[in-house]
């Protein structure tokens, strides 16, 4: 479409598409680009605006309303980005709080900061049919609130003291005919079974199982390790033996890779959320329904407790730091041997 209005410069690109320039009336050496063609709904206004000298600013990108719930998240989004790039905070805390704020932000986002606690109650009981989600979007508001009370922004926390709708008990722990079942669909030699058996024989969580690899292995008086620090802030490092089940799904791979759990290009996986995708298909293949990673770890908790492994036993393999008057007890080299112990304990596992 060509357009023939006075100081309208159309320019052809490399790539076959046109831009469109401006000169400001009253000044020939000076042009403005305006960003779009005729067909734009905006097109007059921002060619107006460049005749006059100015560069049209479309209502969409001048920013939040400041001191608006928009304004006030984006704030303490950026924050957290510099607490990521520091390394105090896991992306994947940020890149779960921004999936709420993008939704805070469509409904409420013009509204002023400062948010009645009914507010909050009414956002939260509004995602009844999601209660995990629901509890969720209510945490994150809490931490929004408690940082922007911190900085002086706002006076108080209208989240503190917001109770919890979702009273179930988390992912359902796998049953050793789950396990059995996994294992007959995906036998050894496949990435499903070394995912499997890295989750049961290490108990760990999802966002550490698709980084593990052979440069997390240690030897220590002969005997080979699995030695990392768990991504989940406030974990203590974890370091258990590698087991004979786990060291045969390791060796039967035919891909090696900088970690264990690769792709089926032969790349380790992108993400915990990609490696998540791929098991969830991989428990559907075999028929099982609501099963989870951290089901897994549950069920290695369950199994260890029913050979007789003792609270400390489980928190040494778990990364747990609870228990604060026995922390002297599961630090440490007393915390690396009371996981080798918890672990030997399902050395006589059935696998």
């Amino acid at each position: 479409m060509r357009v023939n209005l006075p100081g309208l410069m159309m320019e052809k690109q490399r790539s076959g598409r046109y831009t469109y320039r401006v000169r400001v009336c009253g000044d020939k050496t000076r042009k403005i680009a305006i960003g779009v063609d005729p067909e734009h709904p905006e097109f007059m206004i921002r060619y107006e605006a460049a005749r006059r000298g100015e560069t049209y600013q479309s209502p969409d990108d001048q920013g939040p309303i400041p001191k608006s719930v928009a304004w006030l998240s984006l704030a303490f989004e950026a924050g957290m980005q510099e607490r990521v790039a520091a390394g105090l905070m896991h992306p994947t805390t940020l890149k779960q709080r921004r999936a709420f704020f993008d939704r805070l932000r469509a409904d409420h986002g013009e509204k002023h900061m400062a948010m009645p606690r009914e507010k909050v109650i009414e956002i939260r009981d509004g995602m009844m049919a999601t209660p995990g989600a629901a509890d969720n979007m209510v945490k994150t508001i809490r931490a929004l609130y408690a940082w922007a009370v911190e900085r002086g922004h706002v006076a108080d926390n209208p989240a503190l003291g917001i109770g919890k709708i979702n009273r179930g008990t988390g992912a359902v722990p796998w049953s050793i005919d789950d396990l059995s079942t996994f294992r007959d669909r995906h036998p050894k030699g496949t990435m499903a079974h070394l995912s499997l058996t890295l989750f049961t024989f290490t108990a760990c969580r999802i966002g550490d199982a698709f980084l593990l690899g052979r440069g997390n292995e240690v030897k220590r008086d002969g005997i080979t390790y699995l030695d990392w620090q768990p991504a989940k802030k406030g974990s203590t490092r974890v370091v258990v033996p590698i087991l004979p089940p786990l060291a045969d799904a390791i060796a039967e791979q035919k891909v090696v890779g900088p970690a264990y759990l690769m792709t089926g290009w032969g790349k380790p996986f992108a993400s915990s959320a990609a490696f998540g995708n791929w098991f969830r298909d991989r428990v559907a293949e075999a028929g099982l329904e609501g099963r989870s990673p951290h089901g897994i770890r549950k069920a290695a908790g369950e199994l260890l407790a029913l050979e007789g492994a003792s609270q400390y036993h489980i928190m040494a393999v778990h990364g747990h730091t609870q228990a604060k008057t026995s922390e002297h007890y599961t630090s440490g080299v007393n915390r690396q041997r009371l996981a080798a112990e918890a672990m030997r304990m399902l050395g006589n596992l059935e696998w």
